[in-house]
Protein backbone atom coordinates (compact mmCIF):
# COMPACT_ATOMS: atom_id res chain seq x y z
CA UNK A 1 0.00 0.00 0.00
CA UNK A 2 5.15 3.45 0.71
CA UNK A 3 3.25 6.63 -0.24
CA UNK A 4 4.87 3.70 -1.69
CA UNK A 5 7.25 1.69 0.28
CA UNK A 6 7.79 -1.70 -0.02
CA UNK A 7 4.47 -1.28 1.65
CA UNK A 8 5.34 -4.02 3.97
CA UNK A 9 8.45 -2.39 5.07
CA UNK A 10 6.77 -0.13 7.43
CA UNK A 11 3.61 -1.60 8.38
CA UNK A 12 2.39 -2.03 11.81
CA UNK A 13 4.59 -4.93 11.53
CA UNK A 14 4.49 -5.96 8.00
CA UNK A 15 5.08 -9.65 8.01
CA UNK A 16 2.54 -10.39 5.36
CA UNK A 17 1.34 -13.85 4.68
CA UNK A 18 -0.87 -13.32 1.70
CA UNK A 19 -1.87 -15.54 -1.15
CA UNK A 20 0.22 -14.89 -4.23
CA UNK A 21 -1.61 -13.93 -7.35
CA UNK A 22 -1.79 -16.87 -9.68
CA UNK A 23 -0.12 -16.35 -13.00
CA UNK A 24 -3.14 -17.17 -15.08
CA UNK A 25 -3.34 -16.89 -18.81
CA UNK A 26 -3.86 -13.54 -20.45
CA UNK A 27 -7.32 -12.42 -21.34
CA UNK A 28 -10.06 -10.29 -19.88
CA UNK A 29 -12.78 -11.64 -17.64
CA UNK A 30 -15.94 -12.80 -19.43
CA UNK A 31 -18.13 -9.86 -20.37
CA UNK A 32 -21.30 -11.43 -18.96
CA UNK A 33 -19.77 -11.78 -15.50
CA UNK A 34 -19.89 -8.03 -14.98
CA UNK A 35 -23.04 -7.17 -16.94
CA UNK A 36 -26.62 -7.01 -15.68
CA UNK A 37 -29.61 -8.49 -17.49
CA UNK A 38 -30.51 -5.06 -18.81
CA UNK A 39 -27.05 -4.51 -20.26
CA UNK A 40 -25.42 -2.33 -17.59
CA UNK A 41 -21.68 -3.02 -17.37
CA UNK A 42 -19.68 -2.70 -14.16
CA UNK A 43 -16.64 -1.54 -16.10
CA UNK A 44 -18.38 1.74 -16.91
CA UNK A 45 -20.38 2.16 -13.70
CA UNK A 46 -19.47 5.33 -11.82
CA UNK A 47 -21.50 4.40 -8.73
CA UNK A 48 -23.48 1.46 -7.36
CA UNK A 49 -26.68 3.26 -8.31
CA UNK A 50 -25.36 3.57 -11.86
CA UNK A 51 -25.14 -0.23 -11.97
CA UNK A 52 -28.64 -0.75 -10.64
CA UNK A 53 -27.94 -0.65 -6.90
CA UNK A 54 -25.81 -2.50 -4.36
CA UNK A 55 -27.70 -5.78 -4.77
CA UNK A 56 -26.87 -5.83 -8.48
CA UNK A 57 -23.25 -4.94 -7.78
CA UNK A 58 -22.91 -7.65 -5.14
CA UNK A 59 -24.43 -10.26 -7.45
CA UNK A 60 -22.08 -9.34 -10.31
CA UNK A 61 -19.04 -9.30 -8.01
CA UNK A 62 -19.91 -12.73 -6.61
CA UNK A 63 -20.24 -14.02 -10.14
CA UNK A 64 -16.73 -12.80 -10.90
CA UNK A 65 -15.60 -14.50 -7.69
CA UNK A 66 -12.14 -12.96 -7.42
CA UNK A 67 -10.49 -9.63 -6.63
CA UNK A 68 -6.91 -9.03 -7.77
CA UNK A 69 -5.06 -6.82 -5.30
CA UNK A 70 -1.40 -5.89 -5.03
CA UNK A 71 1.01 -4.59 -2.38
CA UNK A 72 -1.27 -5.18 0.61
CA UNK A 73 0.64 -6.66 3.57
CA UNK A 74 -1.72 -8.22 6.09
CA UNK A 75 -0.09 -6.30 8.93
CA UNK A 76 -0.21 -2.94 7.18
CA UNK A 77 -2.83 -0.83 8.96
CA UNK A 78 -4.90 -3.98 9.68
CA UNK A 79 -5.25 -5.06 6.04
CA UNK A 80 -5.42 -8.71 7.12
CA UNK A 81 -8.68 -8.12 8.98
CA UNK A 82 -10.07 -6.07 6.07
CA UNK A 83 -9.29 -8.77 3.53
CA UNK A 84 -10.76 -11.47 5.76
CA UNK A 85 -13.86 -9.35 6.41
CA UNK A 86 -14.51 -8.79 2.72
CA UNK A 87 -14.03 -12.46 1.87
CA UNK A 88 -16.34 -13.58 4.67
CA UNK A 89 -19.04 -11.05 3.85
CA UNK A 90 -19.17 -11.62 0.10
CA UNK A 91 -17.52 -14.97 -0.53
CA UNK A 92 -15.10 -13.36 -2.99
CA UNK A 93 -11.46 -14.47 -2.94
CA UNK A 94 -8.92 -11.68 -2.56
CA UNK A 95 -5.68 -12.61 -4.31
CA UNK A 96 -2.80 -10.42 -3.15
CA UNK A 97 0.30 -10.24 -5.31
CA UNK A 98 3.63 -8.83 -4.15
CA UNK A 99 2.43 -7.82 -0.68
CA UNK A 100 5.66 -5.95 -0.01
CA UNK A 101 5.47 -3.94 -3.22
CA UNK A 102 5.48 -0.16 -3.56
CA UNK A 103 3.01 2.29 -5.06
CA UNK A 104 5.19 2.49 -8.17
CA UNK A 105 5.11 -1.31 -8.44
CA UNK A 106 1.32 -1.10 -8.48
CA UNK A 107 1.31 1.42 -11.30
CA UNK A 108 3.84 -0.64 -13.24
CA UNK A 109 1.63 -3.72 -12.90
CA UNK A 110 -1.37 -1.82 -14.28
CA UNK A 111 0.49 -0.54 -17.32
CA UNK A 112 2.37 -3.75 -18.12
CA UNK A 113 -0.62 -6.08 -17.75
CA UNK A 114 -3.33 -4.14 -19.52
CA UNK A 115 -5.83 -6.57 -20.99
CA UNK A 116 -4.61 -9.50 -18.89
CA UNK A 117 -6.74 -11.27 -16.32
CA UNK A 118 -3.90 -11.08 -13.79
CA UNK A 119 -3.83 -7.27 -13.83
CA UNK A 120 -4.64 -5.56 -10.52
CA UNK A 121 -8.31 -4.69 -10.05
CA UNK A 122 -7.72 -2.17 -7.31
CA UNK A 123 -4.90 0.04 -6.08
CA UNK A 124 -3.84 1.43 -2.71
CA UNK A 125 -1.49 4.30 -3.53
CA UNK A 126 0.46 7.03 -1.82
CA UNK A 127 -1.32 10.26 -2.68
CA UNK A 128 1.34 11.56 -5.06
CA UNK A 129 1.25 8.23 -6.91
CA UNK A 130 -2.55 8.31 -7.08
CA UNK A 131 -2.33 11.73 -8.71
CA UNK A 132 0.21 10.40 -11.21
CA UNK A 133 -1.96 7.38 -12.04
CA UNK A 134 -4.97 9.63 -12.62
CA UNK A 135 -2.92 11.91 -14.87
CA UNK A 136 -1.86 8.85 -16.89
CA UNK A 137 -5.50 7.88 -17.41
CA UNK A 138 -5.15 4.59 -15.54
CA UNK A 139 -8.01 4.99 -13.07
CA UNK A 140 -11.76 4.51 -13.42
CA UNK A 141 -14.07 7.18 -11.99
CA UNK A 142 -16.21 5.58 -9.29
CA UNK A 143 -17.93 7.23 -6.33
CA UNK A 144 -18.68 5.07 -3.31
CA UNK A 145 -21.90 5.60 -1.35
CA UNK A 146 -19.97 7.54 1.31
CA UNK A 147 -18.22 9.77 -1.24
CA UNK A 148 -19.92 12.96 -0.01
CA UNK A 149 -18.57 12.36 3.52
CA UNK A 150 -14.94 12.24 2.40
CA UNK A 151 -13.38 15.68 2.99
CA UNK A 152 -13.15 17.73 -0.21
CA UNK A 153 -9.37 18.08 -0.04
CA UNK A 154 -9.01 14.31 0.21
CA UNK A 155 -10.69 13.19 -3.00
CA UNK A 156 -10.65 13.66 -6.73
CA UNK A 157 -13.86 15.44 -7.82
CA UNK A 158 -14.26 12.84 -10.57
CA UNK A 159 -13.91 9.97 -8.11
CA UNK A 160 -10.80 8.50 -9.72
CA UNK A 161 -9.13 8.32 -6.29
CA UNK A 162 -10.00 9.22 -2.73
CA UNK A 163 -8.17 9.01 0.55
CA UNK A 164 -8.98 6.16 2.88
CA UNK A 165 -6.62 5.94 5.86
CA UNK A 166 -3.57 7.80 7.03
CA UNK A 167 -1.48 9.13 9.85
CA UNK A 168 1.63 11.07 10.77
CA UNK A 169 5.29 10.45 10.13
CA UNK A 170 6.83 9.14 13.33
CA UNK A 171 10.11 7.86 14.74
CA UNK A 172 10.09 4.28 15.96
CA UNK A 173 12.90 3.10 18.23
CA UNK A 174 14.05 -0.15 19.84
CA UNK A 175 14.53 1.04 23.40
CA UNK A 176 16.48 -2.09 24.33
CA UNK A 177 19.15 -1.38 21.71
CA UNK A 178 19.11 2.42 21.83
CA UNK A 179 19.91 3.96 25.20
CA UNK A 180 17.97 7.17 24.60
CA UNK A 181 15.35 7.09 21.86
CA UNK A 182 15.21 10.14 19.57
CA UNK A 183 11.97 12.12 19.45
CA UNK A 184 12.76 14.77 16.83
CA UNK A 185 14.56 15.07 13.51
CA UNK A 186 17.15 17.22 15.26
CA UNK A 187 17.82 14.32 17.64
CA UNK A 188 18.50 11.95 14.73
CA UNK A 189 21.61 13.94 13.80
CA UNK A 190 23.28 13.19 17.14
CA UNK A 191 26.43 11.01 16.93
CA UNK A 192 25.07 8.27 19.19
CA UNK A 193 22.72 7.15 16.40
CA UNK A 194 25.48 6.22 13.96
CA UNK A 195 24.29 3.62 11.44
CA UNK A 196 20.88 3.27 13.08
CA UNK A 197 18.44 5.54 11.23
CA UNK A 198 16.39 3.95 8.43
CA UNK A 199 13.47 4.61 6.13
CA UNK A 200 11.07 1.85 5.10
CA UNK A 201 11.84 2.14 1.43
CA UNK A 202 13.25 4.26 -1.38
CA UNK A 203 11.39 7.60 -1.33
CA UNK A 204 11.31 7.75 -5.13
CA UNK A 205 9.16 4.60 -5.06
CA UNK A 206 7.68 4.46 -1.56
CA UNK A 207 5.02 6.80 -0.29
CA UNK A 208 5.94 6.42 3.36
CA UNK A 209 9.62 7.06 2.69
CA UNK A 210 8.68 10.01 0.50
CA UNK A 211 6.68 11.41 3.40
CA UNK A 212 9.65 10.88 5.71
CA UNK A 213 11.79 13.13 3.53
CA UNK A 214 9.05 15.76 3.40
CA UNK A 215 8.69 15.68 7.17
CA UNK A 216 12.45 16.21 7.45
CA UNK A 217 12.10 19.18 5.10
CA UNK A 218 9.44 20.75 7.34
CA UNK A 219 11.78 20.33 10.32
CA UNK A 220 14.55 22.20 8.52
CA UNK A 221 12.94 25.30 7.09
CA UNK A 222 11.20 23.64 4.17
CA UNK A 223 7.53 23.74 3.26
CA UNK A 224 4.94 22.11 1.02
CA UNK A 225 6.51 24.23 -1.72
CA UNK A 226 10.08 23.25 -0.87
CA UNK A 227 11.13 19.65 -0.16
CA UNK A 228 14.83 20.33 -0.90
CA UNK A 229 15.74 20.84 2.79
CA UNK A 230 14.61 17.26 3.34
CA UNK A 231 17.10 15.97 0.78
CA UNK A 232 19.78 18.16 2.36
CA UNK A 233 18.90 16.72 5.75
CA UNK A 234 19.34 13.12 4.60
CA UNK A 235 22.55 14.07 2.82
CA UNK A 236 23.83 15.32 6.20
CA UNK A 237 22.50 12.20 7.93
CA UNK A 238 24.35 10.09 5.37
CA UNK A 239 27.54 12.14 5.69
CA UNK A 240 27.70 11.82 9.48
CA UNK A 241 27.09 8.07 9.23
CA UNK A 242 23.72 7.94 10.96
CA UNK A 243 21.64 7.00 7.92
CA UNK A 244 21.58 3.36 6.88
CA UNK A 245 20.38 2.35 3.39
CA UNK A 246 18.84 -0.83 4.84
CA UNK A 247 15.07 -0.54 4.34
CA UNK A 248 13.32 -1.19 7.63
CA UNK A 249 10.93 -4.13 7.92
CA UNK A 250 9.72 -6.12 10.93
CA UNK A 251 12.51 -8.60 10.16
CA UNK A 252 15.28 -5.97 10.15
CA UNK A 253 13.92 -4.51 13.38
CA UNK A 254 13.93 -7.89 15.11
CA UNK A 255 17.50 -8.51 13.97
CA UNK A 256 18.61 -5.10 15.22
CA UNK A 257 19.61 -3.92 11.73
CA UNK A 258 17.26 -0.91 11.81
CA UNK A 259 16.78 0.05 15.47
CA UNK A 260 15.40 3.47 14.47
CA UNK A 261 12.78 3.70 11.73
CA UNK A 262 11.13 6.79 10.23
CA UNK A 263 7.64 5.64 9.26
CA UNK A 264 3.93 6.22 9.61
CA UNK A 265 2.72 6.33 13.21
CA UNK A 266 0.16 3.59 12.62
CA UNK A 267 2.86 1.25 11.36
CA UNK A 268 5.27 2.04 14.17
CA UNK A 269 2.43 1.71 16.69
CA UNK A 270 1.69 -1.67 15.17
CA UNK A 271 5.30 -2.65 15.69
CA UNK A 272 4.94 -1.83 19.37
CA UNK A 273 2.05 -4.26 19.70
CA UNK A 274 3.58 -6.98 17.56
CA UNK A 275 7.02 -6.97 19.15
CA UNK A 276 6.00 -7.00 22.81
CA UNK A 277 6.01 -10.79 22.85
CA UNK A 278 9.33 -10.89 20.98
CA UNK A 279 11.34 -8.93 23.50
CA UNK A 280 11.51 -5.71 21.49
CA UNK A 281 10.54 -2.55 23.39
CA UNK A 282 9.42 -0.37 20.47
CA UNK A 283 8.79 3.28 21.32
CA UNK A 284 6.95 5.69 19.01
CA UNK A 285 7.16 9.48 18.83
CA UNK A 286 5.59 11.94 16.38
CA UNK A 287 8.31 14.62 16.00
CA UNK A 288 7.15 18.14 16.83
CA UNK A 289 9.75 19.63 14.50
CA UNK A 290 8.55 17.79 11.40
CA UNK A 291 4.83 17.13 11.69
CA UNK A 292 3.67 15.68 8.37
CA UNK A 293 0.36 13.92 7.79
CA UNK A 294 -0.90 12.17 4.71
CA UNK A 295 -3.31 9.50 3.58
CA UNK A 296 -3.22 6.57 1.21
CA UNK A 297 -5.71 6.63 -1.63
CA UNK A 298 -7.93 3.91 -3.06
CA UNK A 299 -8.59 3.56 -6.78
CA UNK A 300 -10.02 1.19 -9.39
CA UNK A 301 -7.96 0.13 -12.39
CA UNK A 302 -9.74 1.45 -15.48
CA UNK A 303 -9.10 -1.92 -17.15
CA UNK A 304 -9.83 -4.08 -14.09
CA UNK A 305 -10.41 -7.72 -15.08
CA UNK A 306 -13.01 -7.95 -12.28
CA UNK A 307 -14.73 -4.54 -12.46
CA UNK A 308 -17.71 -5.41 -10.23
CA UNK A 309 -15.54 -6.91 -7.48
CA UNK A 310 -13.25 -3.88 -7.73
CA UNK A 311 -16.14 -1.50 -7.10
CA UNK A 312 -17.61 -3.64 -4.34
CA UNK A 313 -14.19 -3.61 -2.61
CA UNK A 314 -14.30 0.19 -2.62
CA UNK A 315 -17.78 0.18 -1.14
CA UNK A 316 -16.63 -2.18 1.60
CA UNK A 317 -13.52 -0.14 2.48
CA UNK A 318 -15.68 2.95 3.05
CA UNK A 319 -18.27 1.14 5.15
CA UNK A 320 -18.47 1.78 8.89
CA UNK A 321 -17.17 -1.74 9.52
CA UNK A 322 -14.02 -1.28 7.45
CA UNK A 323 -13.33 2.27 8.56
CA UNK A 324 -13.31 1.08 12.17
CA UNK A 325 -10.97 -1.76 11.19
CA UNK A 326 -8.48 0.86 9.93
CA UNK A 327 -8.81 2.52 13.32
CA UNK A 328 -8.04 -0.77 15.09
CA UNK A 329 -4.82 -0.79 13.07
CA UNK A 330 -3.93 2.68 14.47
CA UNK A 331 -4.70 4.39 11.15
CA UNK A 332 -6.95 7.43 10.99
CA UNK A 333 -9.84 6.67 8.58
CA UNK A 334 -10.89 9.33 6.08
CA UNK A 335 -14.48 9.13 7.32
CA UNK A 336 -13.45 9.64 10.95
CA UNK A 337 -15.03 13.14 11.29
CA UNK A 338 -18.30 11.97 9.72
CA UNK A 339 -18.38 8.85 11.89
CA UNK A 340 -17.71 10.87 15.04
CA UNK A 341 -20.66 13.06 14.16
CA UNK A 342 -22.85 10.03 13.42
CA UNK A 343 -21.77 8.22 16.58
CA UNK A 344 -20.47 5.19 14.66
CA UNK A 345 -16.76 5.60 15.45
CA UNK A 346 -15.03 2.98 17.62
CA UNK A 347 -14.11 5.26 20.52
CA UNK A 348 -11.95 2.66 22.25
CA UNK A 349 -9.76 2.23 19.16
CA UNK A 350 -9.64 6.00 18.60
CA UNK A 351 -8.35 6.54 22.14
CA UNK A 352 -5.31 4.36 21.41
CA UNK A 353 -4.03 6.52 18.53
CA UNK A 354 -0.58 8.12 19.00
CA UNK A 355 -1.00 11.59 20.47
CA UNK A 356 -0.69 14.49 18.05
CA UNK A 357 -1.63 18.12 18.61
CA UNK A 358 -2.93 20.58 16.06
CA UNK A 359 -4.92 20.22 12.86
CA UNK A 360 -3.16 18.53 9.93
CA UNK A 361 -2.75 20.27 6.59
CA UNK A 362 -2.01 18.60 3.29
CA UNK A 363 0.01 19.52 0.20
CA UNK A 364 -1.90 20.31 -2.97
CA UNK A 365 -1.75 18.25 -6.14
CA UNK A 366 0.66 20.74 -7.70
CA UNK A 367 2.90 20.74 -4.62
CA UNK A 368 3.03 16.95 -4.57
CA UNK A 369 3.92 16.76 -8.25
CA UNK A 370 6.71 19.31 -7.81
CA UNK A 371 8.07 17.58 -4.69
CA UNK A 372 8.07 14.22 -6.44
CA UNK A 373 10.06 15.66 -9.34
CA UNK A 374 12.62 17.30 -7.04
CA UNK A 375 12.97 14.10 -5.04
CA UNK A 376 13.36 11.97 -8.15
CA UNK A 377 16.16 14.16 -9.45
CA UNK A 378 18.03 14.61 -6.17
CA UNK A 379 17.59 11.60 -3.90
CA UNK A 380 20.30 9.43 -5.41
CA UNK A 381 22.85 12.21 -5.16
CA UNK A 382 21.85 13.03 -1.59
CA UNK A 383 22.54 9.55 -0.21
CA UNK A 384 25.16 8.23 -2.63
CA UNK A 385 28.70 7.42 -1.62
Amino acid sequence: MTVSLPRTAVPSGALAVVAALALSACGAAPDNASTTADGKNAATATSAADFGGMSQLVAAAKKEGTLNAIALPRDWANYGALIDGFEKKYGIKVEVENPDGSSQDEINAVTSRKGQDRAPDVLDLGSSFALAAAQQGLLAPYKVAAFADIPEEQKDPQGRWYNDYGGYISIGCDAKRVKQCPETFADLLKPQYKGQVALNGNPTKSGSAFAGVWAAALSNGGSFDDIQPGLDYFAELKKNGNYTPVESTPATVEKGETPISIDWDYLNAGYADEFTSKGVDWKVAVPDDGKFSQYYSQAVNKDAPHPAAARLWQEYLYSTEAQNLWLEGYARPALMPAMEKAGTLDKTAAAKLPEVSGTPSFPTEAQQSEAKEVLGQGWGKAVSG
